[in-house]
């Protein structure tokens, strides 16, 4: 009996022990973003995730707006929501904090299975201080606007206002202690954007008298280092001295940016979970062309492509800088997923227009690697943001999207992992409808659309119509490189043909149909060959994932 009692006395100290050790022991890894050979990865739960996620509309961070919201995430096989968290909504009254939404949201996303990318709308949302707190909007005493050179009070408040500053960082601050506090050991909430669409419209700057007083200053060396004086201008200097007609926006770009530093720098000093901010865009560039300076085309100060450097000086703890993509012409989306995937930038479209024209893009977007995609609007509220979106609002909108969701879902981690190897590669459909080619290790993968799917077009002259439902371009596929000769490939509408880099004749070992179980492991449904393989593999209509082995022979 004695030697029994030591025995549960003993069990008992070692139960204590491990119950102790577990308290003590830090939360499980939070998310980060990790890069590699100029590759990114959004870690999750210590693995690489691949975002397909959607945004709700600007109006639905409200408890009782979350139900259509997570109604659309279901049909469209998100895995996570993009939602505002504001500024007015939680500080109210100054100094007394309301996170009740917070916990309802963060409750309902783990009950429906989804990850957050919580969009901080604080000092600026899309340029404006809408989502501020009344008693930052109607005191301009404490909270100043910028201003013109006439001194005419702007829309937009000043990143010189010192006051704006503090309480915006003591309510972002307030609000990642509180994320931390009910969420650090679950993980639901996976990064944060800090502010939203920054800038200014129709100002270049702002004027005000601490604005014009840091204007005179020299540039500082962080900003020189990564964003170099135009050819013949000097290297050191003032802002016109050193930037000429560049000056005034570049100068700006610094002010918000680092507005935003001392904002996120506060809020991962509390909690540090990767952090972005968004872009509204100025108009792609000229491949080895410069920009051209701020004529009030685009919102001067924000992380367009041309000032990238800038954020990076001004604001080391903001992760990346990610578009918004209301472009509908495949020629600039190209041009703007080529700008913002840089070895210094990691590329996720934070914001993508909903209307089913753009769902050819995510496999572009997920094809080159990106952390992920967010649509804007897939939310079943009663608004159409037609014309720069879908005119619906129903599950007409989600569809385009959900069918191509469906298809990356099952191997959501696995692309993800294969994607930050650089073994991915996509396409999305052109405007022109132009066959493209996709260059491999070893292999290119030869895309063309409106096929037949039996026969060559070439041969059949005769034959001039096109089929049913490509009206349009609609389009794509993405193709990871999983061996020397080995593929998986996923898409729709599009003939791939797959052919070694040099001479050596090749065919195909092996084309199986299928899918990824939710362990990764691969489930073949069928084998194509015959008239499904002798004019190339015809994706149809509804995504479908092949899993493909080529073969080599002696000439």
């Amino acid at each position: 009996m004695h030697r029994r009692c030591k025995a549960a006395l003993a069990a008992l100290a070692g139960t204590l022990a491990l119950a102790q050790a577990a308290a003590a022991a830090p939360y499980p890894e939070l998310p980060r973003l990790v890069e590699r050979d100029g590759r990114h990865a959004l870690m999750v739960d210590g693995a690489p995730f691949l975002v397909l996620g959607g945004q709700a509309h600007n109006s639905s961070n409200y408890p009782a707006a979350l139900p259509k919201v997570w109604a659309a995430l279901r049909d469209a096989h998100a895995n996570t929501l993009a939602i505002p968290v504001a500024w007015e909504q939680v500080e109210p009254k100054e100094g007394s904090f309301d996170f009740s939404y917070v916990d309802t949201l963060v409750a309902q996303a783990r009950t429906h299975g989804k990850r957050l990318v919580l969009l901080w709308f604080g000092t600026w949302k899309n340029t404006s201080p809408a989502y501020t707190p009344e008693w930052v909007k109607f005191d301009n005493a404490r909270f100043p606007r910028m201003r013109d050179q006439e001194g005419k009070a702007s829309y937009c408040l000043s990143p010189f206002g010192e006051a704006t500053l503090a309480a915006d960082r003591k309510a972002f601050v307030a609000l990642m202690a509180h994320i931390r506090k009910i969420d650090a050991g679950k993980r639901t909430v996976i990064m944060v954007q800090v502010e939203n669409e920054v800038g200014t419209y129709g100002l270049v700057r702002d004027y005000g008298a601490g604005a014009e007083a840091a204007f005179r200053q020299p540039v500082p060396a962080a900003v020189l280092a990564r964003q170099p004086a135009p050819a013949g201008r000097p290297a050191h200097g003032s802002w016109s001295e050193v930037y000429g007609d560049y000056a005034e926006q570049y100068f700006h770009t610094w002010a918000i940016a680092s507005y935003i530093e001392q904002i996120a720098k506060a809020g991962r000093a509390e909690y540090d979970l990767p952090m972005f901010v968004n872009n509204a865009l100025r108009e792609p560039g000229q491949p080895g062309q410069p920009a051209t300076p701020w004529k009030g085309d685009f919102a001067s100060g924000g992380p367009t492509w041309d000032v990238l450097g800038i954020y990076k000086a001004a604001a080391p703890h903001i992760d990346f800088a990610a578009p918004d993509i209301y472009l509908p012409e495949s020629g600039k989306v190209g041009a703007v997923l080529a700008s913002f995937q840089r070895a210094d930038n990691a590329l996720l479209v934070a914001e993508m227009g909903n209307a089913a024209g753009y769902a050819r893009y995510v496999w572009q977007i997920l094809g080159k690697g990106a952390l992920g995609v967010v649509p804007f609007g897939i939310d079943y509220a009663s608004y159409s943001n037609y014309p720069l979106g879908s005119k619906y609002t129903d599950r007409r909108m989600v569809e385009p999207f959900a069918q191509v969701y469906a298809a990356f879902a099952p191997m959501s981690r696995l692309w993800a992992r294969w994607a930050f190897e650089g073994r991915t590669h996509g396409v999305a459909e052109g405007d022109d409808r132009a066959e493209q080619t996709l260059a491999m290790e070893g292999w290119k993968a030869t895309v063309s659309f409106r096929e037949f799917q039996f026969g060559e077009r070439q041969y059949l002259r005769d034959k001039n119509e096109y089929a049913e439902g490509t009206e349009k371009p609609g389009g794509g596929a993405a193709i990871a490189q999983i061996g020397p000769g080995e593929f998986v490939l996923v898409g729709q509408r599009a003939r791939i043909k797959l052919s070694p880099a040099g001479d050596k004749p090749a065919m195909y070992a092996r084309v199986e149909e299928g899918r990824f179980d939710s362990a990764g492991k691969w489930i073949m449904e069928r084998n194509w060959n015959g008239d499904q393989t002798d004019y190339g593999l015809n994706l149809p209509a509804v995504p479908t994932v092949l899993k493909v082995r080529m073969g080599s022979y002696a000439p």
